[in-house]
């Protein structure tokens, strides 16, 4: 390290050039207009929101603003939709009622003022646009197990565009894996179908991320087949298309390249780069490697890439050619550019892009061809020179570079100014750095001419070298900062119009050192571990220190314990988990120190092994070159045991302060032997060395002879000075002592300075040793104090320490808040209202005021019910506070109390205040008694509280079915003094809910509800029930109740049981079979079925748990079925009647020969005796009286009619005839019995035409006639 050298009599100076900086303008200069916000080129626009166009401006006179819309002026004031935001360009467009295609377009702002006009760039407005899919016909894909298969998404363009993505019915991502993916174009590739993949829901859909709209593609349907399923195969791509094909992308873009194949079974893909290599850093592999991605695109990532295919059966390739084009970027944009009078300078636009980009100039929104001739001025290919400026030539210029791919627009003014200097960096700004390293100390300026910058050290008298010392842009940097060069530097800006000094201080710190590093540790299983780790560091700075495992954080579980104390960590009961590498950080706000130690865990510690593989101990130390404050130490180095030295840690002992104890001085590399040492005044030194490897430290060497350095002044003062009072009348002052290594010398002591701030000019003062604080008393109450503790000993002081402010003690506050008030917010809210104590009186660091306050008791009594006192503290010098969750039309009492750090001050006078009536409570209970079979009585007791004057109730009541659905609901109005009333004129046998609910004059409080039952109509019953009462199983039932009747029983309940699961049980009386049981759910009535005639039952209702346990049972009830009355005797079954039917047959047939014999002796029937014999039913005269058909006979009763059939189904079927009973019905769904007699209602004719319908009325169907046998 070289040394630092100071001489006298020289000034460095550092001269900033126009091109070297862009400099700042103060606002409160003349300048030019500056865009300092605009939107982006590129704005697409919700059409539910409001348009905002960003255009923000600074500039001395602050600039006006316009704008141009698709190249011509926009007359914002002749639109009452739009709007320009105060001091700013921003337009807001209200598009509301309005269509946002209206205001779509080229949007350009101009921000100006009397030195010049800039330019935005050009903003596009579109409208954001979310397509409906079109509509479509998706048929059912089929198609062979193994074929490949493309499902097409096809979304619509929207703007922006969509996001693909598949789902199901029940809107679950389809699951995508090699063989089945979705592309970059939305499509589903499958490289070869499988039964699983049939389903009838692949459903595409796309978001728009602009209006967070989802369309949804109509379903697709795949069914995969078996019966021919497709063979193995090679890969060939399904995309893209042939073996070679072409991208192009724009530079600092994002490139995807696809290739997906089909094939069986399904291709691996694999990518490369033609020529040369992926770049790592920036390539990704995405869907299951068939996109290759390519992030921030350079021109090096043109060329080949190569994808391929892979499977069992062989290989196919793809190469994909890319080229990089880009838009125009910037390599140097215009910055802006201040001249003096008479300067010159240049005003470069530096840009690329692919093709090469063309640059046009502009001069206040003006292309510089139209503008004003300005002999200083000259166009050259990427600049503009100017030369021998004069003022009032300020301009803002334009440069535009644009290629087919985009345009850049670059703003910068020309601002001719005569300014003196001015420093921009904070006075008296403090840098603190480590000593050795890089310290840099700032000294922006501004001026025009641009100032020129000098710097010195504590006074104006002593001048900076050059050669320790760099400047760059007026910052001065000290390459190898060292405590002897803290202190005051000031730096001078000088121009032809004056000069201008600034000052900063430079502290320079201590590094932060670990003196005694943890060692490597050969630990057995359950055993504990410590790791030490003693450090120092800059008493100035605040230390923190961290522990870790294999550089990451300690772990945090119940098996481990991990005990951090502040120079050392603990393991408890290790394990081979444990084993690794532990780490000691050392952290302050400038620096860090580090160190680590290996921990090898194990069964058992074999004897001899703590330390195999370690070096030897170094030998032979020994000290050379003694200085004041240094000395030289040497030894040799001890076997390596087979592992090379890496490094030599020495550490050292004080003797006279810290016997026993050793630190960590310096570290030096293995292959060194010797080492300098800085020491510290009045320590007696005695130093060793140990030797590490990978392995682990050495034993250390034997101690080397003991070194004393002489003593010294302190270089520290104590640290962490406070002072704050203990008491009101007392100031308490502490600190943290040297150590012994920082006392320098014998005699160390403090002295302790004091005075009271902005009153006392001269300090107090008291020397003290061997201590830490010290107490000033007979002090005024909470006034501040300055506060300094300086470090002497025998050889003198430390430097001038810092002021400290602290507070004397603080006392109660002496006077309550004044000015109390309360303002009722509503029932529950009200919000209080003081004035606050002074300060003089708070006594003390004021925290904030508490409300006391308490219910006395409510405004519809007369006697006090004081509730428990409730308070809210509010922090900080409030005035008002509010107190939430009060009682309702309540009398209440408060009072506020100032709080300070010693306690609370007196109560303002208490204050009363009355809440306001709110909605009142739930009415206590409603009970529903005395039940007939058309009235109930409903009982109500008036709520526990009221909160306020009761002015009614409000019953509502409604029915409830057999299926729990309600009812329309009754509403009555009671006044308050009513709790009882019976209702009238209610259905009987029916459950009812009743709501009631009271009333004040804020509105309803909520309701309690009950229900009840009118009593069943025993007239309705069919038959007598008899009824035996057996022992209840639980009281979730009430009121069960049954009738019979021949085709069996109902059975009705009332139930408010949780389990839902409701059974109806019976079985016969005295019978030992199991219960039979019906599921009812949530009915309340049961009708059984298929019971015995003159039986008796047993039955009851159940409500089961999940389980199937009964957990609720109704009483048993007793449950005769009446037997069914003797039926008439079939007389087919009868003697008589047989013998009769066997007479009249015997007749029929001796009739039947007699008229055989006489047809053969050729006698015959008279013509017309056959027809009045035979005659046809159908053409039998209709009554003339009432147009009905003649008398009906059970002769006819099974003939069928005329016209139609009746088939073996039993349905009628329309005939040929016209007269079919079909055509009279309307409509051909006429039933039959079982019998095949017809069921079916005649419901109309069969229309005529007009001259048959004047012919006679309506007439009744022969059905209808039949029917009325029935």
């Amino acid at each position: 390290m070289g040394k630092q050298t100071w001489c006298g009599g020289t000034v460095l100076i550092f001269l900033l050039g126009h091109v070297i900086t862009a400099l700042e303008v103060p606002l409160d200069l003349p300048q030019p207009p500056t865009i300092t916000h605009q939107s982006p080129k590129d704005y697409i626009i919700d059409p539910r929101e409001s348009i905002v166009i960003h255009c923000e401006a600074k500039g001395k006179p602050h600039p006006s603003f316009s704008w141009t819309r698709n190249g011509t002026h926009f007359d914002i004031d002749r639109d009452p939709k739009v709007i320009m935001k105060p001091s700013s360009g921003t337009l807001v467009i209200d598009i509301s009622g309005e269509k946002a295609e209206a205001y779509e377009g080229v949007y350009q702002c101009m921000a100006r003022n009397e030195h010049g006009t800039a330019v935005s760039n050009n903003i596009v407005i579109r409208q954001s646009r979310s397509p409906l899919w079109a509509k479509e016909r998706n048929e059912p894909i089929i198609i062979q197990e193994g074929v490949s298969l493309v499902l097409p998404c096809r979304p619509p363009a929207g703007l922006p565009p969509p996001i693909i993505f598949w789902m199901d019915n029940n809107f679950q991502r389809l699951p995508q894996n090699s063989r089945v993916s979705q592309a970059l174009n939305g499509d589903l590739y499958f490289s070869n179908v499988q039964m699983e993949d049939t389903r009838s829901d692949y459903i595409c859909y796309a978001r728009f991320p602009h209006t967070q709209t989802i369309q949804q593609k109509q379903p697709i349907t795949v069914n995969v087949l078996n019966s021919d399923p497709a063979g193995e195969r090679r890969p060939s791509f399904l995309v893209p298309h042939g073996s070679t094909s072409t991208a192009m992308v724009l530079r600092g873009e994002v490139l995807e390249l696809e290739c997906i194949a089909e094939g069986l079974p399904t291709p691996e893909i694999t990518w490369r780069k033609e020529s040369g290599e992926l770049p790592s850093a920036r390539v990704s592999f995405l869907n299951f490697q068939k996109t290759l991605q390519i992030t921030d695109v350079a021109e090096a990532d043109a060329g080949g890439y190569r994808c391929t295919a892979t499977n069992r059966l062989g290989s196919e390739h793809h190469i994909i050619t890319v080229t990089v084009k880009a838009a125009p970027y910037w390599i140097s944009a215009p910055t802006n550019l201040i001249l003096a009078p008479k300067e010159s300078g240049v005003l470069y636009c530096r840009a690329s892009g692919h093709p090469e980009p063309t640059i046009t100039w502009s001069m206040n929104g003006i292309p510089i061809e139209n503008s004003p001739k300005d002999p200083s001025r000259k166009v050259e290919d990427k600049g503009i020179v100017f030369t021998n400026v004069e003022t009032g030539s300020s301009a803002v210029y334009q440069c535009n570079v644009s290629n087919e791919f985009g345009y850049l627009l670059g703003n910068a003014f020309v601002n001719v100014l005569a300014e003196p200097p001015r420093v921009l960096t904070p006075q008296n700004k403090v840098y603190q750095v480590i000593a050795n390293s890089r310290a840099l100390l700032d000294c922006a300026t501004f001026g025009s001419p641009i100032p020129e910058v000098t710097w010195f050290k504590d006074s104006q008298t002593s001048v900076l070298d050059w050669d320790p010392y760099v400047y760059k842009n007026g910052t001065l940097e000290i390459d190898m900062a060292q405590k002897s060069q803290s202190g005051k530097y000031t730096c001078v800006a000088t121009n032809s119009l004056g000069k201008k000094e600034n000052h900063v201080y430079l502290e320079v710190k201590e590094p932060t050192r670990i003196l005694r590093q943890p060692e490597y540790n050969l630990a057995q299983r359950n055993q504990n571990v410590t790791f030490e780790c003693k450090f120092k560091h800059d008493p100035t700075l605040i230390p923190t220190v961290i522990w870790q495992k294999d550089n990451q954080e300690l772990p945090d579980d119940e098996r481990h314990v991990f005990v951090v104390g502040a120079d050392s960590l603990t393991i408890t009961d290790v394990t081979e988990t444990d084993q690794g590498t532990y780490t000691c950080i050392m952290n302050t706000t400038l620096d860090q120190d580090s160190a680590s130690a290996v921990l090898t865990v194990v069964v058992d510690v074999p004897k001899q092994a703590s330390f195999a593989g370690q070096p030897d101990p170094p030998t032979d130390l020994e000290l050379t070159d003694p200085g004041e404050r240094s000395v030289q130490l040497t030894w040799v180095p001890g076997d390596d045991n087979n592992s090379p030295i890496q490094k030599f840690m020495i550490q050292y002992e004080d003797a006279l302060h810290e016997r026993g104890v050793w630190h960590n001085l310096i570290n030096v590399p293995g292959t060194k032997t010797t080492a300098h040492l800085n020491l510290s005044p009045y320590v007696h030194y005695t130093f060793r060395v140990l030797a590490q490897n990978e392995v682990g430290l050495s034993e250390p060497s034997s101690p080397s002879q003991q070194y004393k350095t002489d003593p010294a002044a302190p270089e520290d003062n104590p640290s962490e000075v406070k002072a704050e009072g203990t008491e009101h009348n007392n100031l308490l002052i502490t600190w943290k002592p040297l150590t012994g290594l920082q006392s320098n010398g014998p005699g160390l002591r403090y002295k302790v300075m004091w005075k009271q701030k902005d009153v006392d000019l001269d300090w107090s003062l008291v020397m003290v040793a061997n201590v830490s604080k010290f107490m000033v008393s007979g002090t005024p109450t909470f006034v501040p104090y300055e506060v300094k503790v300086q470090a002497l000993n025998d050889f003198g002081s430390a430097p001038e320490p810092e002021v400290v402010l602290g507070y004397s003690g603080e006392d109660l506050p002496t006077a309550p808040p004044e000015a109390v008030q309360v303002l009722v917010q509503n029932s529950t809210l009200a919000e209080v209202r003081w004035e606050p104590v002074p300060q003089h009186l708070v006594r003390g660091r004021l925290k904030g005021y508490t409300v006391y306050y308490w219910r006395e008791r409510s405004l519809l009594e007369q006697d006090p019910q004081v509730d428990e006192q409730n308070n809210l503290t509010f922090s900080g010098n409030r005035s008002h506070g509010k107190l939430p969750g009060l009682q309702p039309y309540s009398l209440y009492m408060l009072n506020v109390r100032a709080i300070n750090g010693k306690g609370e001050g007196p109560p303002s006078p208490n204050q009363q205040f009355e809440t306001l009536e709110g909605v009142p409570g739930s009415p206590e209970f409603i009970k529903v008694t005395n039940p007939t079979l058309d009235t109930l009585t409903v009982v109500w007791a008036p709520p526990k509280e009221p909160n306020g004057r009761l002015t009614g109730y409000t019953l509502r009541y409604q029915p409830i079915s057999n299926t729990s659905e309600l009812g329309p609901v009754v509403e009555k109005v009671f006044p308050a003094n009513e709790t009882t009333t019976t209702l009238l004129n209610l259905k009987n046998s029916t459950r009812y809910k009743f709501y009631i609910s009271a009333n004040t004059i804020k509105g309803a409080g909520p309701s309690v509800t009950e229900e009840g039952f009118t009593i069943i109509d025993e007239g309705k019953l069919r038959t007598a029930m008899s009824v035996m009462v057996m022992r209840p199983m639980g009281p979730a039932f009430g009121n069960i109740s049954s009738s019979v009747g021949e085709d069996g029983a109902v059975v009705s309940w009332e139930y408010w049981g949780a389990d839902k699961n409701v059974y109806v049980e019976y079985v016969e009386e005295n019978s030992k079979e199991d219960w039979k049981k019906e599921s009812v759910n949530s009915s309340q009535t049961y009708h059984i079925k298929g019971l015995k005639p003159g039986t008796s039952y047993r039955v009851r209702v159940v409500a089961k748990d999940q389980s199937g346990k009964t957990v609720h049972s109704t009483e048993q009830l007793l449950i005769t079925v009446p037997a069914m009355a003797s039926r008439q005797v079939d007389i087919a079954t009868q003697g008589w009647f047989i013998g009769l039917m066997c007479a009249i047959a015997l007749l029929i047939l001796v009739l039947l020969i007699a008229c055989f014999i006489k047809r053969n002796k050729g006698g015959k029937y008279p013509v017309k005796e056959k027809e009045d014999a035979h005659a046809d039913p159908e053409i039998q005269p209709m009554k003339e009286d009432d147009g009905t058909f003649g008398e009906y006979s059970d002769t006819e009763d099974h003939k069928p009619l005329k016209g139609s059939r009746t088939p073996s189904n039993g349905t009628v079927k329309k005939d040929d005839s016209d007269d079919s009973l079909v055509d009279y019905g309307e409509g051909g769904d006429g039933q039959f019995n079982e019998d095949g007699s017809f069921i079916g209602q005649y419901s109309g004719r069969k229309e005529r035409d007009t001259a048959e319908g004047n012919e006679s009325s309506e007439a009744p169907s022969p059905v209808n006639a039949m029917n009325s046998f029935v």
